[in-house]
């Protein structure tokens, strides 16, 4: 008996030590990652998906007082089309292309937002609509989620990036799972520089006594 358990005794032992040497060769550990990397791109789209839903309220209001505003709000419309008709999914987080074309289609919409906002100033009586401001300041808070989503995700796809490439759970990183980094969000193109005002978008005010042809020179001055 003793001899038997003795025998036993040291394939146990080798056992338990494989065991722990797999796991701390990233057999955990990766896809540990890779949930949490998962999970944060679940916000990401959730956040993604309320704006959307919101925007076609918003130019349902906005059509009401600034229907000469056609352009612009054909504009958001089509942005708010193609960012909803591309589907991501986590498979596609390895994939620059893919993840690109998806962070491109939501910058766009992006920029048609902030179109929409510009026009809006130059409407006091779409301002003053309860509805309407209501629903600007969902999109507001909105964004704001969207940034928090976007950053927290960013930080799991670093947690990520950084255990499939290092030892030793860079071993089963490649043998068992084939990991392949994610991509992450970048920042905005132009958004290290100030946004520019227009105020050619709203008319100056007159001067007592100016006529036309000075009043469009101070404009002018203004915008510049």
């Amino acid at each position: 008996m003793a001899h038997r358990f003795s025998s036993i005794l040291p394939r146990t032992i080798v056992v338990a030590l494989a065991a722990s040497s797999l796991a701390g060769c990233g057999i955990n550990s990766v896809p540990t990652a890779e949930e949490n990397v998962n999970a944060k791109w679940g916000d990401v789209e959730s956040q993604y998906q309320r704006r959307a839903d919101l925007v076609p309220n918003l130019v349902a209001t906005a059509k009401g007082a600034a229907a000469s505003e056609t352009t612009i709000l054909t504009n958001v419309t089509n942005a708010r089309a193609a960012a909803t008709s591309i589907n991501i999914t986590t498979d596609d987080l390895s994939d620059p292309a893919t993840f690109e074309k998806f962070q491109a289609a939501q910058n766009q919409l992006t920029q048609a937002l902030g179109q929409l906002r510009t026009v809006v100033e130059n409407y006091p009586q779409l301002q003053s609509q309860a509805r309407f401001g209501q629903l600007m300041d969902e999109l507001a808070g909105t964004e704001n989620r969207i940034n928090e989503a976007r950053r927290d995700y960013n930080a799991a796809v670093q947690n990520y990036n950084t255990t499939i490439r290092t030892f030793p759970d860079a071993i089963g990183a490649k043998i068992f799972y084939g990991a392949k980094p994610k991509q992450a969000f970048t920042a905005d193109a132009g958004a290290a520089n100030a946004p520019k005002v227009d105020f050619d978008m709203a008319p100056a005010p007159k001067a007592a006594g100016a006529n036309d042809n000075a009043a469009a020179p101070a404009s002018s001055a203004a915008a510049n």
